[in-house]
């Protein structure tokens, strides 16, 4: 826990800079803010247009909390860009939603602006403007070429606003949209981003945090046709194993696309406590919000000129979608959505309560995404096992997502994410190795159950492992690619799991001849200086603090292969890894400490058929039966 908890008055201190950065880049005119750093891969103008509305969100909420009293510079800064945006003629127009698809998002964040400050900003317009603007917004009604994903909430916000202005609208858009929102919904308060297997921060920050919102904006009563209570009712649920993924340090779990919004992870906990949610007290989740917001502001996020670039902590291009341009990371600033709750709010002055894993050790297993869920509170760190989330389908041949497809993600650790990662894994794999090197993928797996049985958290998948010459692609959005296929043989692997370690067992089946071996990889780590060590079946690897290890308890060779420039968390990565024969069965321990601890992979397993008898480096003893295949 923090030692001292922020004041609603850090807050805004927090907010303003940002705000302040903003302005300082705002085009003449100011109709687009364009910061520092290589134009993004949709170009200059989207980039202008990105950099004022993700800032303007912040803008808003901070105009909206003090309801519009002292902030008058903001307003006409607001007013100001607002009415050079919409103006076909300024030379910082903004780009149209017909001219580019980018512009349907960002028109979401300008609507839900607008609507949020309507007595200070869209009602102070001048009557052209406000025309200009409808007029501008127009084009997404009827647009059928929004993707099904949450990108449907883009087209339920603006349409809302227009309505609410008399401008044209759809309500079978709208109903359309909650229809396929309402597809996406899983178990247990979760939600698929689209229909593949899409488990990411997006369901905090955009799918429950719309619909939240939405609910608030003007005449949205009338449109929701009393929804709003079943997504609200998901949300509190959701919070349930939101809450217990956030690391002690404030981290957010390092998996999934768009990291480089990083402290947006905590917009689902503020959007809880705008809901009333009444299973999670609003202490616990401005807490959580403030621990994401800090973990960033203490490592670098936003720079020493109040700047977030296109990274984790520090600057890391590569971290970001081939899309993504220098005002893209302010999607950050939604993790700040509680700045719209004003003074006189409970919230500033509920006492604060720890997240989970500050006052113990969490083990869960959450279905929809097919997670355990393993978090130590001697070191801080939340671990994920994953057997059910690959962006992709059952059955669907691709290459390996590093950002969705490894086996663990952990909030002390991340995947690795230079070209060869994409293309070959390693970190947290199970793979098939032929003579040239190359490395099988296994997303389409089949997740065949998570579950805690008696204090272990068991989890299964089986794929059919396929070698992948993957074809050509422009755009890289974070799945993984396509290609021609080779079929290389079937895995099973089962993962039990007891606080920072795992048992793996790896069973292969109908290997290809020209499999050579078998390699298990286990948890990456990064730093400026890593270091490792590796003899007989045993390798360990440490930098930070933080120490990743695998002990192989069926024979084969243990190594540390290290990758440069491949990590967010620093310029050199090291993956303890074991070879083995390609045909058989396996059975790897792998164990990640924080802390300075040393890993434990001492362990003694003992199979009879599905049931697996182990004696944890604890002393624990445990027996448990493995689902069928």
């Amino acid at each position: 826990m923090v030692a001292e908890e922020w004041s609603r008055a850090d807050w805004l201190a927090h907010a303003d800079t940002l705000l302040d950065a903003a302005r300082r880049h705002a085009s003449p005119g100011g109709g687009r803010i364009h910061f520092p750093g290589a134009e993004g891969g949709y170009g200059h103008d989207i980039d202008g247009l990105e950099g004022f509305a993700r800032t303007l969100l912040l803008a808003g909420f901070r105009i909206a909390g003090e309801r519009g009293v002292g902030v008058d510079d903001l307003i006409s800064f607001v007013r100001r860009g607002v009415a050079a945006g919409v103006d076909p003629g300024a030379p910082d127009r903004w780009v149209r939603p017909d001219e580019h698809g980018q512009a349907k998002v960002e028109a979401a964040s300008i609507a839900l602006v607008l609507d949020l400050t309507r007595p200070w900003v869209w009602d102070a317009l001048d009557a052209v403007t406000q025309q200009r603007a409808i007029d501008w917004f127009a084009p997404v009604v009827g647009d059928d070429a929004y993707p099904r994903t949450n990108w449907v909430w883009f087209r339920i916000v603006v349409e809302t606003f227009l309505r609410s202005v008399g401008g044209p609208w759809s309500a079978a858009d709208i109903e359309a949209d909650l229809a396929c929102h309402d597809s996406f919904v899983r178990e247990d308060g979760w939600l698929s981003d689209g229909e593949e297997r899409s488990y990411d921060h997006y369901v905090g920050w955009a799918l429950h945090v719309y619909p939240v919102l939405w609910s608030r904006m003007s005449g949205a009563a009338e449109l929701a046709g009393g929804r709003t209570a079943g997504d609200v009712a998901r949300l509190d649920r959701f919070l349930d194993d939101a809450l217990a993924l956030v690391g002690g340090d404030g981290s957010p779990l390092i998996q999934g696309r768009s990291l480089i919004y990083r402290f947006a992870a905590a917009a689902v906990f503020w959007v809880g406590v705008i809901a009333e949610v009444p299973s999670h007290s609003a202490g616990r989740l401005r807490h959580a919000a403030e621990l994401i917001v800090r973990h960033f502001a203490d490592r670098g996020a936003p720079d020493t000129d109040g700047v977030l670039t296109m990274g984790w902590h520090g600057e890391w291009r590569t971290l970001a979608q081939s899309y993504s341009g220098p005002g893209s990371p302010y999607w950050a600033v939604k993790g700040l959505l509680g700045v719209l709750l004003p003074a006189d709010h409970p919230v500033w002055t509920t006492p604060t309560e720890p997240l989970p894993v500050e006052t113990g050790d969490i083990l869960r297993a959450v279905a929809s995404p097919g997670w355990i869920v393993s978090g130590t509170a001697a070191d801080g760190i939340v671990r994920v096992i994953n057997h059910g989330t690959d962006h992709s389908g059952l059955g669907v041949v691709s290459t390996d997502s590093p950002l969705y497809a490894r086996i663990g993600y952990s909030t002390a650790t991340a995947p690795l994410l230079d070209a060869t990662a994409w293309l070959e894994p390693l970190e947290q794999s199970v793979t098939l190795t032929d003579a040239d090197g190359r490395s099988t993928h296994r997303s389409g797996m089949r997740l065949l159950g998570t579950r805690v049985d008696a204090g272990i958290g068991v989890a299964s998948a089986t794929w059919d492992a396929q070698w992948i010459a993957p074809a050509p692609t422009a755009h890289a959005h974070g799945s993984g690619f396509t290609g021609e296929a080779r079929p290389a043989g079937r895995i099973r692997v089962d993962s039990l799991v007891r606080g920072g370690v795992e048992v793996r067992i790896v069973r292969t089946d109908g290997v290809a001849a020209d499999a050579v071996q078998l390699r298990v990889g286990g948890w990456a780590v990064a730093g400026g200086r890593p270091v490792s060590r590796g003899s007989g079946a045993v390798a360990e690897a440490s930098a930070h603090g933080v120490t990743s290890g695998i002990r192989s308890l069926t024979g084969g060779a243990a190594d540390a292969v290290r990758r440069q420039d491949a990590s967010p968390l620093g310029a050199s990565a090291v993956v303890p890894v074991v070879d083995l024969e390609p045909r058989g069965e396996a059975i790897v321990l792998l164990d990640l400490r924080g802390a300075g601890a040393p890993v434990r992979t001492e362990a003694v397993v003992e199979r009879d058929g599905d049931t697996v008898s182990i004696t944890w480096p604890d002393g624990h003893r445990s027996r448990t039966q493995l689902p069928s295949a």
